[in-house]
């Protein structure tokens, strides 16, 4: 049966997230009810507003059905909100919810209000050049344990990294035309094969 990836849909960037995905060959369902995880091979929380989103979640039972999913095995890759919603700790928040399936702390909005977006180049050995991330309100990633892959990193503070099959990003891939990121957690995070439309 051909994997099924799934997209959080309550809020945030969730269609390019898709658009994305499906241009790398894959069927993708967008998640808007605890039940619809269940047959997803991986999951991505798209970036937002965290805060927001967390008031999404809880009503419709997600609080309490996102750590069970992840306990599954599935490939789970948070993006901007996304990863601080699977962050160990969140700098100045310790009482946010969050997954805890990333051993991390994060700090929201760090690197400045939305005014302050921006982009800018990086590099990974993961990827054959560089890569314009995008910026948005992103959070920092202040401190990883010691068996967290940084895959990339910006003005030397990690933006990029993985721990077996959970993987986040602060920056914003899904808002570029560059799937190089979304291939490579399909492909090395899941162990989806890809064949891009």
């Amino acid at each position: 049966m051909k994997p099924i990836i799934g997209v959080l849909a309550l809020q945030g960037a969730f269609r390019e997230h898709r658009q994305a995905l499906e241009r790398l060959g894959t069927t993708v369902r967008e998640v808007r009810l605890p039940e619809e995880l269940d047959g997803l091979t991986a999951l991505v929380i798209p970036g937002g507003e965290s805060t927001t989103m967390i008031k999404l979640m809880a009503p419709y039972g997600f609080d309490k059905a996102l750590p069970e999913f992840a306990k599954t095995g599935a490939a789970i890759w948070g993006t901007c909100a996304g990863a601080i919603l699977i962050a160990q700790d969140i700098d100045g928040f310790p009482e946010q919810y969050s997954m805890k399936l990333l051993d991390m702390t994060v700090a929201r909005n760090a690197y400045g209000r939305q005014v302050a977006s921006f982009e800018a180049p990086i590099e990974s050995e993961q990827l054959d050049d560089s890569f314009n991330a995008i910026f948005i309100r992103a959070p920092k990633i202040l401190s990883v344990a010691d068996d967290v892959e940084i895959v990339a990193s910006y003005a030397e503070n990690p933006i990029w990294v993985r721990k077996g099959k959970i993987m986040a990003t602060v920056f914003h891939p899904e808002l570029s035309n560059d799937d190089r990121i979304h291939a490579y957690f399909l492909e090395t995070v899941a162990g989806i094969e890809t064949i891009p439309t």
